[in-house]
């Protein structure tokens, strides 16, 4: 493939990384338990969306800015960490889900604001950047280094095999929130519980360091 290197290589590294939980995992299984398989996915679509936009960043060297600023990078990761928070808040003073059936909660769901909530997370974790920076090189030609193809088609590639995972993931894991739909005592305190469980992952996000 032009420019690109150990392709396999590159897929089933990926593939492996995908697996691995992390921010995003949390962030739509939190969706998915919370809210159903249709937020589960467009979570995942989200997410996906924003590795795209780090795929197009990286591959046309704007990413740098971020491994090269301090300042930048904190700014960015304290937006994203208080955004994080802030949905789980919102979450937890939502009211309007404390005793519902599937039916009601899929006909509440904004699945826009859902989805545009899993872009921003995504885009606004400065570690993201970092990690197509110092990964998809490593999978480049040195004489296509300054070609944004193979930069694209690595960052697609991830991001397909990614959002794959994160679709499966909300599938199944959506299950649990069909079982507990009619207990309820249970789902009263479900999209709390998911909420506590963003508000948790955006402080770990702000005390978290560049490594």
């Amino acid at each position: 493939m032009i420019g690109i290197v150990n392709y396999e290589t590159f897929l089933i590294t990926g593939i492996i990384l995908n697996l691995t939980p992390g921010n995003d995992t949390i962030f739509i299984l939190s969706r998915s338990i919370a809210q159903g398989k249709h937020a589960g996915v467009m979570s995942a679509l989200g997410i996906g969306t924003g590795s795209l936009i780090h795929t197009t960043l990286a591959a046309f060297g704007l990413s740098i800015i971020i491994t090269k600023s301090m300042l930048l990078f904190s700014i960015i990761k304290y937006i994203g960490a208080a955004y994080l928070i802030y949905i789980g808040v919102r979450m937890l003073v939502d009211k309007s889900r404390l005793n519902f059936n599937s039916t009601e909660v899929v006909a509440k769901t904004n699945f826009k604001t859902i989805y545009r909530d899993a872009v921003f997370t995504n885009i606004l974790n400065p570690k993201v950047a970092l990690f197509f920076i110092a990964f998809l090189p490593q999978f480049i030609d040195p004489n296509f280094k300054e070609s944004v193809l193979p930069f694209l088609i690595l960052g697609i590639s991830f991001t397909t095999t990614g959002t794959i995972w994160c679709l499966i993931l909300a599938a199944y894991s959506s299950r649990l929130f069909y079982k507990l739909r009619n207990n309820q005592k249970i789902s009263s305190y479900l999209n709390k519980i998911c909420g506590i469980a963003l508000v948790a992952l955006g402080i770990r996000v702000a005390i978290s360091d560049r490594k």
